[in-house]
């Protein structure tokens, strides 16, 4: 197995509130290639977020590694870790999480600014992103002012400013309604394909998980293949 982003045996375990052991994940391992969408469905609590924030380096498994690009998780510092999160992943959540005292333009060039890019070379590729999802006329208004669908958007701009390679998305479009749900869908594939991005969707929407080029199912801590369509239109 090789790819952009593997995971290999990947064990979490937690411990519940009678002090019992729950083994969430069991034995997971997977790998996702350059410019691929890989979708993971399953129950609620099957452990689809966990496993999405191991890949994403937001939480550490109890054993198994992850390898990004050659490198190991484990074998990396927290600075290292913060560094990877900021410029080699991007994230979308059900939740837009934008930071409310910061117009649309401040929030998606806020990971660049952290990076250390200077202001206007930050706040260009911001405007760029942000016409590219269709908030050309909102850069200025802050979360509050956004309708839902365009929270969400302003958090896909976001998501991809740094040029990440590979996007993970948990429930993207789970807070909102379904024509603004398939806006969304239209605009994480097409965007995946015009940066080359791989893409990691978390989600019980099907429609928008038989779009992706493959689909592993959870269950009982593991994943199981359901269908390769091939399609990234």
């Amino acid at each position: 197995m090789s790819g952009i982003l593997e995971a290999q045996h990947l064990r979490k375990t937690f411990r519940g509130g009678d002090d019992r052991l729950l083994d969430v994940l069991v034995d997971v391992s997977l790998a996702v290639h350059r410019s691929e969408v890989l979708a993971v469905v399953g129950a609620s609590g099957a452990g689809k977020s966990t496993l999405l924030h191991l890949l994403g380096a937001l939480d550490t498994p109890t054993s198994g590694e992850v390898i990004l690009d050659g490198r190991r998780y484990d074998r990396m510092t927290d600075a290292e870790l913060d560094g990877l999160r900021n410029a080699r992943l991007g994230f979308v959540f059900q939740f837009h999480h934008l930071l409310r005292d910061f117009s649309a333009l401040e929030n998606v060039a806020m990971p660049l600014l952290i990076r250390g890019v200077a202001e206007d070379e930050a706040a260009s590729r911001a405007e760029e992103l942000l016409a590219r999802v269709g908030l050309a006329g909102r850069m200025s208004h802050r979360p509050a002012q956004l309708s839902g669908g365009e929270q969400q958007r302003c958090a896909v701009a976001r998501a991809v400013v740094t040029d990440p390679v590979v996007l993970l998305a948990d429930e993207p479009s789970g807070n909102l309604d379904e024509r603004h749900s398939a806006e969304l869908h239209d605009l994480l594939f097409a965007l995946a394909r015009d940066l080359e991005t791989a893409m990691i969707i978390v989600t019980h929407n099907r429609q928008l998980a038989d779009r992706a080029d493959r689909t592993l199912r959870l269950a009982n801590g593991r994943l199981h293949p359901e269908h390769a369509t091939g399609a990234l239109s």
